[in-house]
């Protein structure tokens, strides 16, 4: 594949990886405000994608739509991590990780065991993938982006880790939306790395 093909996969990559966030968490938080009944103590926020109505469209729209936008980013971060063995195998789990996000959305809290599953898949493969990518930003010398990565990984893996250790909530809503927030501060920062290396590209 040509410079030219690559800096243009780096750029549509990075602008979704820009949008990831935005759109998923703003369908959410809005599915929050149509449901006045949600508690961030009491419920997961699947809960949310089986409530009748508006409720459930936004919730389950935005996974499906962030799902989507994760799996575009995750074509662009191949090509920005392709030079590295492990770049690979990581950007391959967070690809996981992103069809796991739509398949939420795909299969609502209702549909057992289906929906736990993909469930427990997401938030295990997302701080995994960037263990592993962090392991090949180190290899590559890019120490920095190595040690934040690894940072993020380990932000995005805590919530769940203390959850089961103390049981700090009685249901996983603060966990799942902490750790999403790590992923998606993550995200955004390669999206603006990804976006640099295209427009270096194209003027070479």
């Amino acid at each position: 594949m040509s410079k030219i093909d690559d800096a243009l996969r780096l750029k549509i990559s990075g602008l979704c990886g820009f949008l990831t966030p935005l759109v998923a968490f703003a369908l959410i938080f809005l599915a929050i405000a149509s449901y006045p009944e949600f508690s961030w103590g009491d419920n997961a926020l699947s809960d949310l994608g089986i409530v009748e109505g508006v409720t459930a469209v936004l919730f389950n729209s935005g996974l499906l739509v962030g799902g989507f936008l994760c799996f575009v980013f995750a074509t662009g971060l191949f090509v920005f991590l392709k030079v590295h063995f492990f770049g690979k195998i990581g950007v391959f789990i967070f690809v996981l990780a992103s069809l796991a996000l739509f398949a939420i959305g795909v299969f609502p809290e209702d549909v057992r065991p289906v929906h736990y599953i993909v469930s427990v898949m997401f938030f295990v493969f997302l701080p995994f993938s960037m263990m592993v990518i962090a392991g090949a930003f180190w290899l590559m010398r890019k120490m920095r982006m190595a040690v934040f990565t690894l940072v993020v990984a380990l932000a995005a893996a805590a919530p769940w880790v203390l959850y089961f250790a103390f049981h700090y909530v009685s249901n996983v809503a603060v966990p799942e939306i902490v750790s999403a927030f790590a992923g998606s501060v993550w995200a955004v920062v390669l999206s603006g790395k990804m976006l640099k290396q295209a427009s270096r590209s194209e003027a070479s």
